[in-house]
């Protein structure tokens, strides 16, 4: 398993035309003369997963998907599944982000099923949770993280790399943060949580913050106990930007 080290993962959401692969060489040119100490990963848009697969192939970045269907095939129009994903050379993906819950009307349910379909794709994933503003001013932020975690995490993934990814909703794009205590809290309240669910074997199972990381604070962020990465959005697709970044893990 690979959770001794943290895991910084840009999500480059709907952004990225074949020009783009410049910023994944001078990443890659960066790493190579100078490697992190972290796992660094990066998720582009579909069409996009092949070509940055090549373009990182031989190197230590990783290629992911930003999210996959339950089902390995069929009328979907649309819609990627994990095994096009795999065989596009991904090796992890993510799954219930916030864009997608909220946007796509994602429930935990259906998170779940796309993890067990990630899993059987062989890949790795990275499963989101977090509070909105209205449930964080409520006082139900860990409630609701807990709630999320307990019904995200299928038991399939008992034995497997995975990583679950605290991004509060309010903080995604804002420019807003929470404070390191808060970061601590909720980070604490989802390990909690993954015990409860998968058992002891995943107290060193790798939790990232996501929701505005930047070079600026990201070494902060990263040293708060129970951080074990970040999950990055619009920092990760400037590769200096997201180098400053990973040279904080």
């Amino acid at each position: 398993m690979k959770q001794s080290v943290k895991l910084v993962a840009g999500n480059w959401k709907m952004n990225g035309l074949g020009a783009s692969l410049d910023e994944v060489e001078a990443l890659r040119a960066a790493l190579d003369k100078e490697p992190a100490a972290c796992r660094v990963a990066l998720c582009p848009p579909a069409t996009l997963v092949e070509r940055m697969a090549r373009a990182a192939a031989g190197s230590t970045i990783e290629i992911g998907g930003q999210d996959c269907r339950a089902e390995t095939h069929g009328a979907f129009t649309g819609d990627v599944s994990a095994p096009m994903l795999k065989d596009a050379g991904a090796t992890l993906v993510i799954l219930g982000h916030s864009e997608r819950r909220q946007g796509h009307a994602e429930s935990d349910l259906l998170v779940s099923a796309k993890v067990e379909a990630a899993l059987t794709a062989g890949l790795e994933p990275v499963v989101c949770v977090g509070e909105t503003l209205d449930q964080r001013e409520a006082g139900r932020a860990v409630d609701v993280v807990r709630s999320q975690i307990l019904a995200s995490l299928p038991l399939a993934l008992r034995g497997r790399d995975f990583a679950v990814a605290y991004e509060p909703v309010w903080a995604i794009g804002t420019g807003l943060t929470p404070t390191l205590d808060q970061i601590e809290e909720v980070h604490r309240a989802v390990r909690a949580a993954m015990i409860e669910r998968l058992g002891l074997a995943v107290a060193a199972t790798p939790i990232l913050y996501g929701g505005s990381v930047k070079p600026d604070n990201a070494a902060d962020i990263l040293a708060v106990p129970e951080v074990g990465g970040a999950l990055v959005g619009g920092a990760s697709l400037k590769a200096a930007d997201f180098l400053g970044i990973i040279r904080g893990a």
